[in-house]
């Protein structure tokens, strides 16, 4: 099987969690794709697949690492030999992916709070995150984000699920502390892209873990929630289960772009 140069392939990794809300959203969001003219001639043409083997990855010109365990989906990448093809791909291909909430784990260069089992990371994100920031699964919950890259409609609904936070942006992964808890990624091709930080929430996480604080105390800044470096996105919640494909129709924009620049597709 081979990829049609003239169809996007774009892989959702289905080896534990939300996969199928994603791909059911990327079908509306292309559904949904801007073009530039009053014809459908020029709407990029997608096709959006399960990747659960290097051979399903070889085909995708973009990846979404959904939400889930990131610990058993690290387990079961290893296990099944698509481990490094993630890392090449993410970090010497340089493709497009995206990282929701247990993707965002995979993501970053360094995670805290990692299970005494171990866990694998992929990298590509020059950050350290923090599992389970705001609390066990009881303590979910739902915010509105006013997100600068969407540039039209309402603040978008976001679900909160046993989520992280990018607790910091690393200037170097070399000197990364070796403690107990903290694990980081393997060194592959670096990148001079800087990290962007592309959205927050005010006040709710600090609101949490401190029951004295509130919203006017703590400022305009808030905890870090959606970053992208080069061509990795990562968010700390879950887009796909909240019916709105306004991030999905946003990211397969870049995926077009990144195609364009690299593959005149």
């Amino acid at each position: 099987m081979t990829a049609d140069s003239q169809t996007l392939t774009v892989g959702v990794l289905a080896l534990q969690g939300a996969f199928i809300e994603h791909i059911v959203l990327l079908k509306r969001a292309a559904e949904e794709f801007p073009t530039t003219s009053n014809t459908t001639a020029q709407r990029p043409r997608f096709t959006f697949i399960e990747v659960r083997t290097p051979a399903d990855l070889a085909l995708c010109r973009g990846l979404i690492i959904p939400g889930g365990e990131s610990t058993a989906i690290s387990l079961i990448a290893e296990r099944t030999g698509l481990l490094e093809p993630l890392r090449d791909f993410v970090k010497v291909q340089r493709m497009p992916v995206w990282g929701t909430c247990a993707g965002l784990i995979l993501l970053a260069e360094s995670a805290n709070k990692s299970k005494a089992t171990g866990q694998e990371l992929i990298g590509g994100l020059d950050v350290r995150v923090q599992r389970n920031y705001f609390g066990r699964q009881v303590e979910s919950f739902e915010a509105d984000l006013d997100l600068s890259f969407l540039e039209n409609g309402p603040p978008f609904h976001s679900v909160f699920i046993r989520a992280p936070v990018v607790e910091k942006v690393l200037q170097s992964t070399s000197s990364l502390p070796a403690t107990g808890n903290v694990v980081t990624a393997p060194t592959k091709r670096p990148t001079d892209a800087p990290v962007e930080i592309l959205g927050r929430l005010v006040g709710r996480a600090q609101t949490i873990r401190n029951k004295t604080a509130n919203a006017e105390a703590l400022g305009a800044e808030g905890d870090i929630i959606a970053v992208r470096q080069g061509n990795v996105f990562g968010t700390a919640f879950h887009p796909e289960l909240t019916g709105d494909a306004r991030i999905h129709t946003w990211w397969l924009q870049q995926v077009v772009q990144h195609s364009r620049l690299t593959q005149g597709v």
